[in-house]
């Protein structure tokens, strides 16, 4: 199928990946714009999967104030190099990653960084409710194993659909940025901010 190069530009600007790949893409997915999206999305994240474990020893303290001035949000994100670290598409990531912080209050960054007994006790709270509400002994686990998955969607930052686009986790939001921009990116550490709010 032949390609015209508006449409090609369009997927460019809208994707930030090269030219030659929004044509590829466009022509395995016969000149349809949101399949040849989802096609560049899935390559990228395989050559961003490859990049996944080089160091990050540059980047940024981001910081983002809500409207209103009762919400702020500290962000620490990093990069490989001090030149990707000053790449406006990085601040903006930075900035999203901090907005959608603000949004939905992450507790953790992943689920790595919950304490063990926070999620036993979260586990034996679900099989409890699960026994009350009358279900066989059986398949008490696997329902309270269901619920710790939406528990670490709902408190881990990484697990969390983005704000903006429900269709995608915030890992993933990072591995399309590591896709157009060719280097790692990893959020270390953020701390947010509410008025009043009891430590």
């Amino acid at each position: 199928m032949k390609i015209n190069a508006e449409l090609v530009k369009q997927l460019r600007e809208q994707s930030g990946v090269g030219m030659m790949d929004c044509k590829k893409a466009l022509q395995e997915c016969d000149g349809d714009m949101e399949k040849a999206a989802k096609y560049l999305r899935e390559k990228g994240l395989d050559k961003a999967e490859k990049k996944s474990n080089r160091a990050t020893k540059e980047g940024i303290i981001h910081s983002y104030i809500h409207h209103g001035d009762k919400i702020g949000v500290l962000l620490e994100i990093n990069c490989e190099t001090d030149f990707v670290a000053r790449n406006e598409m990085f601040k903006k990531l930075a900035h999203e990653i901090a907005l959608h912080i603000a949004a939905a209050a992450p507790k953790y960054l992943s689920k790595d960084d919950i304490p063990e007994d926070v999620v036993e006790k979260e586990k034996e709270i679900y099989k409890k409710m699960a026994l009350n509400e009358g279900k066989p002994e059986k398949v008490i686990d696997k329902i309270a194993d269901g619920k710790i998955k939406k528990f670490y969607e709902d408190t881990c930052l990484l697990e969390q659909n983005f704000i903006r686009d429900n269709d995608i986790k915030i890992r993933d939001l990072i591995k399309e940025y590591i896709a157009k921009i060719g280097e790692n990116i990893v959020v270390k550490r953020f701390t947010r901010y509410l008025l009043g709010e009891e430590e």
